[in-house]
């Protein structure tokens, strides 16, 4: 699906553009200009991490669940986790932080590699030799079965070199081979948060 055919979250749309109209999300660097997509800005990361603000619009998250959008490793132990009915706990922590659902939602659906399993990254995100980003490679595939995973809470440390992130107690679990596979739920997600602002 083109990403211009997603409908965006209110706060994602005053998000800056790149030069084809992609909206850049609150932890995204820029270089010379340009957003650098597949990287994260360590001191964006952290005011979000701090502010309790979304990863994807940067607005404030209410006290409450956050979601995020995990690739098929985490995706089938979230799986497991829940068909054994325990807790799931992500005990390695990750450099992506959480985000409101709409946000989340429309994230997995318009950044190809999040979007479809037979996408391949154009930049390293980081030091190959790191366990945190090792898979996070140029030309690595997203592969299996994706995830927008609702979680109770998280916790994070902010490092010198890095913002990592746990979540707590799963919410909701919504997984995909292809993101497209969450547009109903969006368009539902976004009609609910219209009537919930006219209500005000």
């Amino acid at each position: 699906m083109r990403f211009e055919l997603v409908p965006m979250p209110d706060e994602v749309g005053e998000r800056p553009r790149d030069g084809r109209g992609y909206p850049v999300p609150a932890i995204t660097p820029w270089q010379d200009g340009q957003p650098q997509f597949a990287l994260t800005d360590h001191g964006r990361s952290a005011d979000c991490a701090l502010e309790r603000r979304c990863s994807v619009c940067g607005v404030f998250m209410a006290r409450g669940p956050v979601w995020r959008v995990v690739g098929p490793a985490e995706s089938a132990a979230i799986a497991e986790a829940i068909a054994a009915r325990r807790p799931y706990r992500n005990l390695a922590p990750t450099m992506e932080g959480p985000g409101h659902r709409a946000c989340m939602l429309y994230a997995s659906m318009v950044c190809p590699y999040l979007a479809r399993p037979n996408a391949r990254r154009k930049v390293t995100a980081g030091d190959a030799e790191d366990r945190l980003t090792a898979a996070a490679v140029r030309g690595a595939a997203r592969g299996g079965t994706g995830a927008v995973v609702g979680f109770g809470d998280y916790e994070y440390a902010v490092t010198d070199t890095r913002v990592l992130f746990r979540f707590l107690d799963v919410v909701e679990f919504l997984p995909h081979e292809s993101a497209d596979e969450h547009l109903a739920e969006l368009r539902a997600e976004l009609a609910r948060s219209s009537a919930r602002d006219q209500g005000r």
